[in-house]
């Protein structure tokens, strides 16, 4: 199969879909255990930040800010912007 115009052939492009899908499952799981370590893990702490109690805050902003850093991770180093469609098919279906 010859390369699209991005030079990536269709089974890279699928290889690389997967590999987005599997860092997307992985970074659930991650933001997750945040979220449990952060919330649950900080309950038995008796602090207040501001009246409200530090495992509030740690599992809803900083699962927040957490969730954004792997977001960005994600986009810097595992996305790529690439067509799914291959042109070429599509201008063999034309005709």
């Amino acid at each position: 199969m010859a390369s699209s115009k991005d030079g990536l052939t269709y089974r890279q492009k699928m290889l690389q879909a997967n590999k987005e899908a599997k860092a997307t499952v992985v970074s659930l799981v991650l933001c997750i255990a945040v979220w449990a370590a952060a919330g649950f893990g900080l309950s038995g702490l008796d602090v207040k930040v501001f009246g409200t109690p530090v495992w509030i805050i740690g599992g809803t902003v900083g699962t927040w800010l957490f969730a954004v850093a792997v977001a960005v991770f994600l986009a810097k180093r595992v996305f790529a912007d690439f067509d799914l469609d291959d042109d070429e098919e599509e201008g063999a279906d034309r005709d």
